[in-house]
């Protein structure tokens, strides 16, 4: 078992017994520690991602010793200015080993998402059709028209001119303007899956209107 975690602004892959050296720690020499900013774990071929972290996941470790990487030479220099600066530089760096890897989130992260797979159908079941793909209903129609009960082509072709005009006058979107006399006819259209037809019609239109 491993797991790809983030210790200090960095991430590891580690397992259970590692020694890692990570940016200083502000633990004492033999303390405890625990880090649960989980990102990935893989228990036997199981993966379990985090979104971004694993919940109820964490690693557990020890404090080894606090000591210091080797140097590293920064020198500086600008052309024909005259400017030169050499320094260099030790990070401080912690050693811990890897004690345990505790894996509880998992199981309910995976639940979550079968939940969410049981969820799909009933929410497709309930989406409408697109009326969009109307000549001269836009975004704005296309919602006020669901928000009244219209949201399917069969509902728009059964609707009376003079009902859909009432609806869009008595809404609060700047959709009263729009005229809907051929609406119920070019749903029709699209309800009985006559796609050819329905764009012949409509490059017969202008704006949904009748030329």
């Amino acid at each position: 078992m491993y797991a790809i975690v983030e210790i200090a602004g960095q991430q590891f892959k580690v397992s259970k017994d590692q020694k890692v050296f990570v940016h200083r720690l502000a633990e004492n020499e033999g303390n405890k520690v625990s880090f649960d900013r989980v990102l990935l774990l893989d228990d036997n071929g199981t993966v379990t991602l985090g979104a971004p972290a694993i919940e109820g996941a964490s690693v557990e470790a020890k404090v080894l010793q606090h000591l210091k990487g080797d140097k590293v030479i920064v020198f500086k220099k600008k052309r024909r200015k005259g400017y030169k600066k050499k320094n260099g530089h030790r990070q401080s760096l912690t050693q811990i080993i890897i004690e345990g890897i505790v894996a509880s989130g998992a199981p309910k992260k995976a639940a979550k998402k079968e939940a969410s797979k049981a969820e799909a159908p009933a929410k497709t079941s309930k989406k409408g059709d697109d009326l969009k793909k109307i000549e001269g209903i836009g975004p704005k129609a296309a919602e006020v028209l669901v928000a009244a009960g219209i949201d399917t082509f069969a509902k728009l072709a059964e609707a009376s001119a003079d009902k859909v005009k009432e609806v869009l006058d008595a809404a609060e979107a700047k959709v009263q303007h729009l005229d809907p006399t051929t609406w119920a006819q070019q749903a029709q259209l699209a309800a009985d899956g006559k796609w050819d037809e329905l764009q012949k019609l409509q490059d017969e239109l202008n704006g949904g209107r009748a030329v």
